[in-house]
């Protein structure tokens, strides 16, 4: 290997999505000295709810308004669930941490309960989501309650249709209807985006123009929902501004990715990641990881924009996704780890990646594809035994699990990155871990 060696760390963490981001918070906040290496670009594409489990059986498409009650049918029908091997008191502990670093980063959520909530979409339908951010809790008060609310759009954002939501929903919502207005400083423009949006409506005039607007149209609503818009990187103080203006709940309604919400997102989590102490390295690459022959230390090989580095760890958490985060990839052979060429649990054969029909209820068998892990979240060799007593796995990246069709997404990353650095903080307590 070339290129200067970094002093060691307690923990690399290999990914920058929900669950690298999640594992080094929580790393951290154990007293760990952490690095955390990759791009966190996929948390562009996140609405900004924290799914906990929203569907079990996923064959069944059975919704569950309490998550706890749907862990707990998990946990009997499907053991190998990496979500099912989390203990719940554990799992409360990691949203509850996980919430208020975000809140202490700038974006608060609605405090957590028993039960999911019903928020609405940008195209009509109701999803169940745990965690909500403030800006959208309203949404679900109203909705619940079929409060008489107007919904507002914009003029050429074609993200986002007040119209359609409204149509979708009729039959369910009689008191919901709709108005279209012009953006301020927009009667030119043909075509609208929802970030340019956001960031205007930080400005206090191009805020209280738009309240204008919208003030007349008010009626008879108890509730205003927009697209999601109301602010940047000000978000709870721009949402906080529209409310007390017009007098009534507001909430914003998710827009498709890349959308606002995932914006916000990813630059809290980067301020709340930053604040704890733990280093970044953005724009790395692992191309490789080689063990001492002790088994006690890793040497991480980086490529970035610089050049060549490496980083020395204790211990390495694979939190590098599936196939979007590169984590695993696949060729006529079948699918690989990327980095280590670890075993990946898999269908026989291609021909059994996928069912027949592209909806399948239960979805496709390629879905459920990953990493295998044991009881402490070592992932395991071709032996079948730990690859490596200081590597770990969370996240997408696990074997059993369609996170997609069980609405699991975040509670995956949340939950078994609370899990593993439980093990990794225990294993490397008695070798004098702490912050370099």
């Amino acid at each position: 290997m070339s290129g200067p060696e970094r002093a060691g760390y307690d923990v690399a963490v290999i990914g920058a999505g929900m669950a690298g981001m999640a594992t080094a918070l929580f790393a951290a906040a154990q007293g760990l000295s952490c690095i955390q290496i990759g791009n966190a670009g996929s948390i562009l594409f996140a609405t900004g709810l924290l799914d906990l489990l929203g569907v079990h059986p996923v064959a069944e498409a059975r919704r569950w308004r309490s998550p706890y009650q749907a862990l707990a049918a998990l946990g009997r029908d499907q053991p190998e669930h990496p979500l099912a091997r989390v203990d719940q008191t554990a799992i409360r502990q990691a949203f509850e941490t996980f919430v208020a670093a975000l809140g202490s980063a700038g974006m608060p959520y609605a405090p957590l309960g028993e039960l999911n909530s019903e928020v609405l979409t940008s195209i009509g339908t109701v999803k169940s989501s745990y965690g909500v951010p403030v800006t959208m809790a309203a949404g679900a008060a109203a909705l619940a309650a079929r409060t008489p609310c107007l919904l507002i759009d914009f003029r050429g954002l074609r993200e986002f249709s007040a119209a359609q939501v409204v149509a979708a929903l009729a039959d369910r919502w009689p008191g919901l209807r709709h108005a279209r207005i012009e953006f301020p400083n927009s009667e030119n423009t043909t075509e609208l985006y929802d970030a340019h949006l956001a960031g205007a409506l930080e400005s206090a005039g191009t805020r209280a123009r738009t309240i204008n607007l919208v003030k007349p149209l008010l009626g008879a609503a108890q509730a205003v929902g927009f697209p999601a818009v109301l602010g940047l990187a000000r978000a709870p103080q721009v949402h906080a501004a529209f409310e007390a203006a017009l007098g009534v709940p507001v909430f914003e309604i998710p827009t498709i990715p890349t959308s606002v919400p995932g914006l916000r997102l990813l630059a809290a989590l980067e301020r709340a990641v930053a604040a704890s102490g733990v280093e970044r390295r953005y724009w790395a690459r692992v191309r490789g990881l080689i063990y001492d022959a002790a088994g006690k230390i890793a040497t991480l090989e980086l490529d970035d924009l610089a050049g060549g580095d490496r980083v020395v760890a204790r211990s390495v958490v694979l939190a590098t996704g599936r196939f979007n985060g590169r984590g695993l990839t696949a060729d006529r052979r079948g699918v690989r780890e990327s980095i280590l060429d670890l075993p990946v649990s898999q269908p026989d054969s291609r021909d059994a990646w996928h069912q027949r029909d592209f909806l399948a209820p239960a979805g496709h068998p390629i879905n459920r594809a990953g990493l295998m892990v044991d009881d402490t979240w070592h992932p395991l060799d071709a032996s079948g035994k730990a690859a490596w007593p200081g590597l770990f796995a969370v996240g997408s990246i696990l074997a059993h699990q369609d996170w997609m069709r069980s609405k699991c997404g975040s509670g995956l990353a949340i939950a078994t990155a609370w899990a593993v650095v439980e093990q990794v903080a225990h294993q490397l307590r008695g070798a004098g871990a702490g912050r370099r």
